[in-house]
């Protein structure tokens, strides 16, 4: 292995979980407007929000989950000054596709860990062990413990080539690409730049993806009144909850202020995209939660989505790709017609493309089998 990648453990100090109980323990709530105390429609409601803070404080054990975390292979390196973490999980078998998964907001390196062992290790999951991959998943620039921020631009661009150097110091020339919503971003952008190194590159989205349309892409012509008006709802749906992205767009320092010192804030903006963005049948774990609140708290990550975010709003060119010869996939959960007519790629595009009713926003976390599964069914078509 390259000299420059270092063994990492995760050791939180002791000092700091007492600091974060102790935060917690004197959290100043609002006063609760009577009748709406578990309600969702001015966001994360105040029983659901002490309910889960309660069980972080006493309950939730970190220790226990530390520990688990450093079952995995952790490594740091630092790529154009920046200090970048990364899990690397190589396959037992020899002939392994090397892959990198791009985790998103609010989600980390542990969105893709339940998915790791069957992507690795096929045979011990009764599945083919030609499908088998060396998993890299890095942790974005500034997030959990890539941090803190070495400087400003760190955008899709910036992050895509430093990935391309990372994947180049373990020793893969060639790779495939994975990820979803900010990841799907830096996947569209690895797959643009380095067209001779990526085998393929893979892409998940879903139903929450359709209150976008008209404003992040087009809508496709051609909707019929019925379909027009679901579109519509959608988009009054997400307007409600697309508040978190104009404030790390536009002006994220306050924010970034409250979210570095007040445990419950940043449980409060975690734990509310986590509970809308899901499908409802397949909610994230309250421990997936917590887990993913704890890294974040621990590592002032808070601040590190306002400056990913403020960045993509501010490049010369914001978009998530362009044209690549790159052979391309796509994977739609939470799905229906009008979200497949809506999202799904054109019939002639070229694109391998799996569509499922099941699942969401983070199909890795909420239905890893069928992520797994679709990710073997495209690189499958490349090997054949």
């Amino acid at each position: 292995m390259c000299a420059d990648l270092r063994p990492f453990r995760i050791e939180i100090p002791q000092a700091d979980l007492d600091d974060l109980y102790d935060r917690l323990a004197r959290t100043r709530s609002p006063y609760p407007v009577p009748g709406a105390e578990s309600e969702w429609d001015h966001g994360i409601p105040p029983d659901y929000l002490h309910e889960l803070a309660a069980y972080w404080a006493d309950g939730f054990d970190w220790r226990a989950h530390e520990a688990a975390l450093n079952a995995y292979p952790h490594f740091v390196t630092e790529i154009d000054g920046q200090t970048l973490h990364f899990l690397h999980i190589r396959s037992p078998e020899p002939d392994a596709t090397p892959l990198l998964l791009n985790h998103s907001y609010p989600t980390s390196f542990v969105e893709f860990l339940e998915a790791s062992g069957p992507l690795t290790d096929p045979r011990a999951h009764g599945g083919d062990p030609a499908d088998a991959f060396h998993v890299v998943i890095p942790s974005l620039p500034g997030f959990v413990f890539s941090s803190p921020l070495s400087a400003r631009g760190w955008n899709l661009e910036r992050t895509a080539l430093a990935y391309g150097e990372l994947m180049t110091r373990l020793g893969y020339e060639r790779f495939g690409v994975e990820g979803g919503d900010l990841g799907a971003g830096v996947t569209g952008r690895t797959a643009m730049l380095m067209p001779e190194r990526v085998i393929g590159a893979h892409t998940h989205g879903d139903r929450l993806q359709l209150g976008m349309a008209g404003d992040d892409f087009p809508l496709p012509e051609g909707l019929s009144p019925q379909e027009q008006a679901e579109v519509e709802a959608a988009q009054r749906s997400w307007s409600q909850m697309n508040g978190y992205r104009v404030l790390h767009s536009t002006a994220p320092n306050a924010l970034s202020v409250g979210l570095t010192d007040s445990p419950i804030l940043q449980l409060a903006w975690i734990a509310e995209k986590f509970v809308q963005w899901a499908n409802p049948a397949t909610p994230i774990s309250r421990d997936n939660v917590l887990i993913t609140a704890s890294l974040y708290w621990f590592t002032r990550t808070g601040p590190a989505a306002g400056d990913f975010y403020w960045e993509l709003a501010h490049a010369d060119n914001p978009g998530w790709g362009g044209p690549t010869s790159v052979p391309m996939a796509s994977s739609l959960f939470y799905s229906n017609p009008v979200v497949r007519k809506v999202l799904g790629p054109a019939e002639d595009s070229g694109v391998f493309f799996r569509e499922h009713t099941e699942g969401g926003h983070f199909p890795a976390f909420e239905v890893p089998d069928l992520f797994v599964d679709d990710i073997r069914a495209f690189f499958r078509t490349l090997r054949n």
